[in-house]
């Protein structure tokens, strides 16, 4: 059977980032496998069918309809076997959802941090209620409603209350080929700090140590774990892409130096240059003089 690629979802992204949320039907014939990288948005999804779910260092083999929350920092890919397969998704951002500074972030719910339980069983009884809630959503972003963000808002509140309520999925398998999943969960994220789009958005994650956090697992574990797939320690790694960043603005913006530095996690410029010049030989102006 010939696989079929499914649209990716980056016609939605100008309403995202207006909106901060988005809702649409899944209708699909044929396997395909699917694969996220977006960089600000959680995603729930209700689908019917049989599917494989590689999520961080897990692997869910999935029958029926599921619930599935996926977390904009954890690298997955889902691979749809059945002929058939349908559902819903909607994908929003943390901004949108949370209305204080109080709130809990999402990355510590059970449903969508990286130790948590990403994928739920449904029955048909809750598929139908569950259905009903989706398609209110897919209705009411159409409407000029004054407060429709407010009520969507609670839609996805209430989906995420009646997870809570369900036993989780646990037919995985989470040794399988542990090593190189949570390698490729570290090198995903690390790839999703780039590119460096604003100096008003510095990099988050900068460190070891930031990473081990992201990823709910023991610093020491990380590194033994990439360097054992890759040959390269975790922070070679992170030094590597983020000169690879920095030579990239030097040579094409006309961001100051000081800005560059800002917007790669550095605190003052001569931090910044004493680290340039320590990994390449040459300080940051010397090669942005050399490219004019």
């Amino acid at each position: 059977m010939e696989n079929k690629v499914v649209r990716s979802v980056s016609p939605f992204n100008n309403e995202l980032k207006l909106k901060g949320f988005n809702v649409f039907q899944i209708e699909s014939d044929g396997a395909a496998t699917r694969m996220y990288s977006r960089k600000d948005f959680y995603k729930i999804c209700l689908t019917t069918g049989k599917s494989a779910i590689h999520y961080a260092d897990r692997s869910f083999e999935q029958e029926g309809t599921v619930l599935f929350f996926g977390n904009p920092h954890i690298p997955y890919s889902w691979e749809t076997i059945s002929t058939t397969y349908v559902g819903y998704t909607i994908l929003f951002s943390e901004d949108f959802l949370k209305l204080s500074d109080r709130s809990e972030s999402l990355q510590h719910s059970p449903l969508f941090k990286i130790g948590g339980t990403p994928v739920l069983n449904i029955s048909e009884q809750q598929r139908g209620f569950l259905n009903t809630i989706f398609r209110k959503m897919m209705e009411e972003q159409q409407t000029d409603y004054v407060y429709k963000d407010d009520l969507i808002r609670n839609y996805i509140h209430l989906i995420i209350h009646e997870a809570m309520k369900l036993q989780p999925a646990e037919n995985y398998d989470q040794n399988k080929n542990a090593a190189f999943r949570l390698t490729a969960v570290f090198l995903e994220l690390l790839e999703r700090q780039f590119p460096v789009e604003s100096a008003d958005r510095p990099l988050q994650l900068r460190t070891a140590q930031d990473y081990a956090n992201n990823l709910n697992v023991h610093v020491n574990y990380l590194n033994r774990t990439v360097k054992e797939v890759t040959g390269k320690p975790t922070t070679a790694h992170i030094t590597d892409r983020i000169i690879s960043e920095a030579k990239a603005l030097l040579q094409h913006t006309d961001w100051n130096i000081a800005d560059i530095a800002y917007a790669l996690g550095f605190e003052y410029p001569t931090y910044f240059n004493n680290y340039f010049k320590r990994m390449t030989g040459t300080n940051p102006k010397s090669l942005r003089v050399q490219e004019v």
